[in-house]
């Protein structure tokens, strides 16, 4: 993993490192709110040797050194504290002060420092006091030999003992920075591991490696789609309205040689949008002068007729079963060359049904009657019926939706759909977030006071002939072929 991508990831999930911070720094706040405040007095002791029993510099030297370092741990050994608590009168225990005192030794001297640390700075002065004097006495009575003369060494106390003015602990500029630098390095890792065992779908790029199809369109979220999903209206100037107008371009220049007529639309799991794209797309094509007859074969949870205000009671169950024509269930929908099959009653076996011979025959009357046929289907992981539709197509359009969908089951999708051999043309990113610059780039160049309603229908049709190369055979300004019956 590059710089790069941990910092995308840290990006995608700024919200880990922020709560993090938030809380490394109040954990900070609040232990040093807690702490009590503590105090550090001290003693420097010097330690010497009388010429005699020295025989040179050099050997005294080393042997004050040892001294200095066994000295140490008699200022923390259990005589010299209880000699302390038995004449201070401070309502310590010799645990008490072994607790509190502290030694350090100062490499190649002979210096010994004593620190005594105390919440009370009073008390930690008289510890003190008491612990170098009681430490002079007994090194003192140690090193007296048996015939009462001074021993070796002897013992000077050469700075204190004093307390410091202000605590020593705690100290809140550093705990608050330690927070901080702790915070960020946690939440900058916690947002890089999710980022890497996060398994949904992020962006453009992941959707191609998974289901390893060229990206045809990403359609951003817009917070007005669930009370308006179709684009028209005032929606139809908003940047979701062009994305699907880009998909439309995108789909229709797949393959120049070999153009697909008929569209199977589908997503591996439910809710991913496809039946408001199916809807979105037909518009849009229609829009270009295009007849375009829209199809709602997801037999079993139809949404088109709901979608765009039409019957829905009688339509493809009912004509695949022989009960009516179809050109007397299909609808013309607004004042665009778009037509609607619905999906009519619904059937026990929505599977078999749609991979009946009456199917392919009637996907075969529908491909001679429009230029472009739309069809909504199921969802792939779901239930077969998407890939048995998604056969009898020219190609299938792939929507997942984006941080809902996983790379796993994308390429499931794209793999059941390529095990039978059908055409994937690309691949919609739903629900996409789109940059922020992005946004208003497309929102400073459109014109919000001219809206499609307003250019003349022959020259919109021609503006977007031209626009996209598009040349299909017969006069758009005639009447819609009469479909079958």
């Amino acid at each position: 993993m590059d710089v790069r991508t941990c910092l995308r990831l840290v990006r995608r999930h700024w919200w880990i490192v922020l709560v993090t911070l938030m809380l490394t720094v109040g954990s900070a706040a609040l232990v040093t709110v807690r702490t009590a405040p503590r105090y550090v007095a001290s003693v420097t002791f010097f330690v010497t040797a009388p010429n005699q029993g020295v025989s040179n510099a050099y050997q005294g030297e080393l042997f004050l050194q040892q001294r200095v370092k066994s000295y140490a741990d008699l200022l923390r050994s259990d005589r010299l504290a209880q000699a302390v608590v038995a004449d201070s009168g401070l309502g310590l225990t010799a645990d008490d002060i072994q607790r509190r005192v502290a030694t350090s030794t100062e490499p190649g001297t002979v210096l010994l420092r004593a620190s005594v640390t105390d919440t009370d700075q009073t008390r930690a002065m008289r510890v003190t006091e008491a612990l170098s004097a009681k430490f002079v006495e007994l090194v003192k009575k140690i090193e007296t030999t048996s015939d009462g003369k001074a021993g070796p060494t002897r013992i000077e106390v050469v700075g204190g003992p004093r307390v410091s003015a202000s605590p020593v602990s705690p100290q809140p500029n550093r705990n608050l920075a330690l927070g901080v630098l702790v915070g960020l390095l946690l939440g900058v890792a916690l947002a890089v591991l999710r980022g890497m065992v996060d398994v949904r779908l992020r962006d453009a790029a992941g959707l191609q490696r998974a289901t390893g199809s060229p990206l045809l369109g990403d359609i951003p979220f817009d917070q007005g789609a669930k009370a308006a999903p179709l684009i028209v209206g005032e929606a139809a100037t908003s940047a979701r309205a062009e994305a699907v107008r880009k998909l439309r371009t995108n789909l229709r220049f797949v393959d120049v040689h070999e153009p697909a007529r008929v569209i199977a639309v589908t997503s591996a799991l439910q809710g991913e949008g496809k039946t408001t794209l199916s809807c979105n797309l037909a518009i849009a094509l229609a829009e270009a002068g295009w007849r375009v007859l829209l199809v709602d074969a997801d037999l079993r949870r139809p949404k088109v007729a709901d979608y765009l205000g039409v019957d829905g009671g009688v339509g493809l169950t009912d004509v695949l079963v022989g009960d009516v024509q179809v050109g007397d269930v299909v609808q013309r929908w607004g004042d665009k060359s778009l037509l609607v099959l619905p999906s009519g009653s619904t059937p026990p076996n929505p599977s078999e049904l749609l991979g009946s011979k009456a199917m392919a025959d009637l996907l075969l009357a529908l491909r001679e009657s429009a230029d472009i046929v739309v069809i909504d289907t199921a969802p792939l992981l779901a239930v077969t019926d998407g890939v048995v539709v998604a056969v009898q197509a020219d190609g299938a359009l792939l929507v997942t939706q984006q941080g809902r969908t996983s790379r796993a089951q994308a390429a499931a999708a794209a793999r059941s759909l390529h095990s039978v051999s059908v055409r994937l043309l690309g691949c919609v990113l739903n629900m996409a977030k789109v940059a922020r610059a992005d946004a208003y780039q497309y929102e400073a160049y459109r014109i919000a006071t001219t809206s499609p309603a307003s250019v003349p229908a022959d020259r919109a049709t021609a503006a977007h002939r031209d626009d996209q190369g598009l040349h299909p055979a017969g006069d758009r300004t005639q009447e819609l072929t009469r479909l079958p019956r």
